[in-house]
């Protein structure tokens, strides 16, 4: 039946356009649909639209084909552009501002040894990852899109390099929320506590991470210098799996912080406790800054423009300006520091001011008194 259908008229054969789309036979007067292609000129099409075509009257397929609904699926940087180039602004930007303060915060750690208790010493080791880290970033950004296509091995070392400082960042904070929790909650004496222990859980359990990592992408994504993960590539999920463990630990020891300074050491005064408090508060500001910038990682933004560009900006904030909270938080308003700093600065002003008068400027009437003795 459907055949003698179509031949009691006019009827236009099937055919192929120049695209590629084939169209099936049609009556004569029908309007033809027929899905987007998916791939064209080396661009992605959405395949969910479609493509018209009428068949005339005469039988014959119009020229004209009508692929206005066909819309190209470009990738983010594609379809944002200007956006991500006034991102990368920011996030060179923040990361400079970031290394300025990262190294003068340092420099006042390693000036001030008043203050060099274990808990100062831990702060100025995140510190120092954090420079670490935003070095190796700007590392990175020297890499060109031919370097990165072609795997270069030192380009993988970079890459290397800069995952084992991120881990790092993590494991530093998980040691800050350690020492705090050790301290407040076990209520375990600080003077008991071994430097040696964090520094291993610092600096020393996210080597065996990363290898494991690069080992990983060796035999199995061995690709654009290791950088950056496609869907459905999970070897990443190596360091990222413990740094999203610690992350988690990490909130779990800062509930029962906050509980016990709610509870116990309420009317504490001493400045063991005042010291205790404002450490808290500086993780608390920065341990769920830290999360959330690196659980935007595995967001989706969404599909509307509004909220691509919205994450586009507020991930690039915060992962430039990190370094730049830690040392405003762990540093600079850190009353130890700001204490220990003034005293160095008074004490210098005042010897400044005190330089005997130099020689040369001895009076000629003076030295002809000495010689008459």
């Amino acid at each position: 039946f459907h055949l003698s259908f179509y031949c009691e008229g006019p009827y236009c054969n099937a055919t192929t356009d120049q695209i590629g789309t084939c169209w099936p036979r049609a009556t004569a007067g029908e309007l033809v649909e027929r899905p987007c292609p998916e791939f064209f000129n080396g661009i992605k099409y959405n395949t969910t639209r479609n493509a018209y075509r009428e068949c005339m009257e005469n039988g014959t397929w119009a020229s004209k084909i009508n692929y206005s609904q066909c819309e190209p699926i470009l990738d983010d940087k594609r379809k944002y552009a200007l956006h991500y180039k006034i991102a990368l602004i920011i996030n060179y930007l923040g990361h400079c501002i970031s290394i300025g303060a990262l190294i003068v915060a340092f420099m006042l750690f390693l000036c001030l040894r008043s203050i060099r208790c274990l808990r100062n010493i831990i702060h100025w080791n995140l510190i120092t990852t954090f420079i670490l880290r935003n070095v190796m970033w700007f590392l990175l950004q020297m890499i060109d899109h031919n370097i990165h296509e072609s795997n270069e091995p030192w380009c993988r070392c970079i890459t290397t390099i800069y995952n084992y400082f991120v881990v790092t960042n993590f494991f530093w904070m998980f040691v800050e929320g350690c020492y705090l929790h050790t301290a407040i909650v076990m209520t375990y004496s600080t003077d008991k506590l071994r430097k040696w222990v964090f520094l291993f859980i610092g600096w020393c359990i996210p080597c065996p991470i990363i290898v494991a990592w690069a080992i990983g992408k060796l035999y199995y994504e061995n690709e654009q210098c290791w950088f950056g993960k496609e869907p459905g590539k999970y070897i990443d999920y190596i360091y990222q799996g413990p740094v999203i463990l610690v992350l988690l630990i990490n909130f779990v020891f800062l509930f029962n912080i906050v509980r016990i300074l709610m509870t116990k050491l309420r009317a504490s005064t001493t400045s063991e406790t005042i010291q205790y408090r404002k450490a808290v508060k500086a993780t608390l500001v920065l341990l769920p800054l830290l999360g959330i910038t690196y659980m935007l990682f595995f967001v989706n933004p969404g599909e509307d423009d509004i909220s691509q560009i919205v994450f586009i900006y507020f991930n690039s904030f915060l992962q430039s300006f990190q370094g730049f909270f830690v040392s405003v938080f762990y540093c600079f308003l850190n009353g130890e520091v700001r204490s220990a700093a003034r005293k160095r600065w008074h004490r210098w002003v005042a010897r400044a001011m005190s330089i005997p008068t130099s020689p040369t400027r001895i009076s000629f009437h003076s030295i002809k008194q000495t010689a008459a003795v």
